[in-house]
């Protein structure tokens, strides 16, 4: 078990630093520095719940975690211009989550499915800050014509909560959103892979349910995927 954690707070930000290591030495994995971002907008949430079972989980097993609520950061999300030549300055707490990203070998993005799409404010956290220059680079690209990525070298997880069934998802909405975070956003800007934990029947989960949620992201906490 891990026996001393320095915590820090920071703009809405909980940087958990590991101190001793020592702890570790039957467990071969690798740690790794991985950055959390709860999508959700509230201050309290199932969302938040996830992620900061996921944090404990990798903070016990040895890796270095950062974690961050939506729900704290101070940001406009409305990008308000038509293109790029125009941008606004970005605030702190998003100048704050790029370095987050930049520092992290494995992002974890935790969101609800809102109206088939992610929650506005999600949303325009990444219209804000990913941005050419900082996330892809428009001056370099391939034989497609597409901006190389600036983040490559990053894996992501992808957890997010529905009502909308599973299946439902796959064969009407043909898992839409999920590849729009998957391939749109991340991939676009070189996170990936990014693999994709759905639970859905979020609003009203039958007993037990959200437990075995809790132990499944847990898991993947203790490995860092």
């Amino acid at each position: 078990m891990l026996t001393t954690v320095k915590l820090l707070v920071d703009h809405g930000h909980f940087y958990y630093y590991l101190i001793d290591r020592s702890q570790f030495k039957k467990n071969t994995m690798q740690p790794k520095r991985i950055y959390i971002l709860n999508g959700h907008p509230a201050e309290t949430s199932l969302n938040r719940t996830l992620a900061e079972a996921y944090a404990t989980a990798a903070i016990d097993a040895g890796h270095e975690v950062r974690l961050t609520h939506l729900n704290d950061l101070t940001f406009d999300p409305d990008f308000e211009f038509g293109g790029y030549q125009h941008q606004k300055p970005l605030e702190p707490a998003l100048e704050q989550v790029l370095d987050d990203i930049a520092w992290s070998q494995h992002l974890v993005l935790t969101t609800p499915m809102w109206w088939g799409g992610l929650p506005a404010k999600l949303k325009g956290l990444f219209d804000r800050a990913f941005l050419p220059g900082r996330t892809f680079n428009t001056r370099e690209t391939d034989w497609m014509g597409m901006p190389t990525p600036m983040l490559s070298g990053r894996t992501g997880r992808i957890i997010m909560t529905s009502d909308t069934p599973g299946w439902f998802m796959r064969w009407v909405y043909h898992n839409a959103m999920l590849r729009q975070i998957r391939d749109q956003i991340l991939g676009f800007v070189g996170i990936k892979p990014a693999r994709i934990t759905h639970f859905s029947g979020a609003s009203q989960p039958k007993p037990g349910v959200v437990d075995q949620w809790g132990t499944t992201v847990k898991k993947f906490g203790v490995v860092g995927a």
